[in-house]
């Protein structure tokens, strides 16, 4: 009998999975693991205050472990978002930066489009957008999706500075 259930077991967890998918983001993409970044006091205030989108570039917001209000997450393979990070080692005052909606970003690599940073804030906020995101439309378009958020929590910072 014991395994029998053994045997039963992961066929009642997916039943279970394919039941509560209209409730959960799905079982398939359950948590994903994001890591939380460490910023100073006044980032990790200001970071406390970005309130990013439910849905992002068409994609459901997804749990993140651990749970941090510095980081989100959607779709799958996970967009992710962080902030509150460290300035980018290889941001220079001569990089070459993507302006969006008043934004500018610093993409890393450089040769194709991974992870941006969002510059010239009082915190600085990671966007990782896997290349699934960005075959039919630009990386631009979920970074767009980002402003108004990014633009309300976290103040510019002085003229020039990055």
């Amino acid at each position: 009998m014991r395994r029998l259930t053994l045997i039963f077991r992961p066929v009642l967890l997916l039943m279970g999975c394919l039941l509560s998918a209209g409730v959960l983001t799905g079982c398939a993409a359950g948590t994903v693991q994001v890591p939380v970044p460490s910023p100073d006091p006044a980032a990790a205030r200001l970071c406390a205050g970005l309130r990013p989108p439910h849905r992002l570039h068409g994609q459901t917001e997804r749990t993140t472990s651990p749970r941090s209000r510095l980081v989100a997450a959607w779709g799958s393979p996970a967009i992710a978002l962080r902030c509150g990070v460290s300035r980018p080692a290889a941001l220079r005052p001569a990089s070459q930066l993507v302006t969006v909606n008043g934004i500018s970003w610093f993409e890393e690599p450089a040769d194709r489009p991974v992870t941006f940073t969002a510059v010239g804030r009082q915190a600085y906020v990671e966007v990782t957008i896997p290349a699934k995101y960005t075959e039919h439309s630009p990386p631009g378009d979920v970074l767009l999706e980002l402003t108004a958020a990014i633009k309300a929590a976290l103040p510019e910072k002085a003229d020039g500075e990055l």
